[in-house]
């Protein structure tokens, strides 16, 4: 099994809004073979606890756009790691040191990778 077209087509619409509000390091997993809760992972960083906030808003503002809403947010009144639930995927934005001491890419580095589109910039941070 894998990601669901809903959820791919989610994934890339929430990268797409990290990375215009100049989010690092974005890259998605589809961790549909190992969870049954979720199809895919989406992680970012930003630099710090204002651009968090700034990159929440504009996912959840485009995925609204497209017809989805969080059915759970945590973590937001630190601004320090974000975990926005939208059922179909998860997006994670992280704190560029939180993202570095956590590390998920290696609890989830068996997982294949989900193609981006060619315009989100991954490598900012």
């Amino acid at each position: 099994m894998t990601a669901t077209d809903r959820a791919l087509e989610l994934v890339r619409a929430a990268a797409r809004a990290a990375s215009d509000k100049l989010a690092g390091n974005i890259v998605a997993f589809d961790v549909s073979e190992q969870l049954v809760i979720t199809d895919a992972f989406l992680l970012c960083s930003a630099a710090n606890d204002r651009q968090v906030r700034a990159i929440v808003d504009a996912i959840e503002d485009k995925l609204r756009e497209v017809g989805a809403k969080p059915v759970r947010r945590e973590g937001e009144r630190d601004g320090r790691w974000v975990l926005l639930d939208y059922a179909d995927i998860v997006v994670h934005v992280q704190h560029e040191e939180e993202r570095q001491f956590y590390a998920l890419e290696r609890l989830w580095r068996d997982c294949p990778l989900v193609e981006l589109p060619a315009d989100v910039t991954s490598g900012r941070g």
